[in-house]
């Protein structure tokens, strides 16, 4: 799904709940300023939680060692940020087509 199919599900879905009120224009503005803000605080080192999705984060990576694959000499790669996604109990059950408990409920008895 690209950028372009999300503002158009996101259109859609508002249109179909709310009415004809959000051009697709406009769509794209909200869309891109919730892109914004997610690389804006990963940039500031900032973690992004969002309540049945997933959380956002930034996590360090040491200084290994690697390897050039042209010539085959080892090369150092230094430490460095780099963003990750956790995603949360009920996004990772959705996809794996799993009943998960709702926030707040007890979890089935096995």
């Amino acid at each position: 799904m690209t950028k372009a199919d999300l503002v158009e599900r996101v259109t859609t879905q508002i249109s179909r709940t709310a009415g004809p009120m959000i051009s697709k224009k406009d769509c794209a503005r909200v869309v891109d300023a919730f892109l914004d803000a997610i690389k804006d605080a990963l940039k500031e080192q900032k973690n992004i939680e969002v309540r049945g999705f997933g959380t956002f984060k930034i996590r360090q990576r040491k200084t290994r060692m690697a390897r050039n694959p042209r010539t085959g000499s080892p090369v150092e790669v230094s430490a460095r940020p780099v963003p990750v996604f956790k995603p949360s109990k009920e996004l990772r059950a959705l996809v794996a087509d799993i009943d998960a408990p709702h926030p707040g409920e007890a979890s089935p008895a096995a």
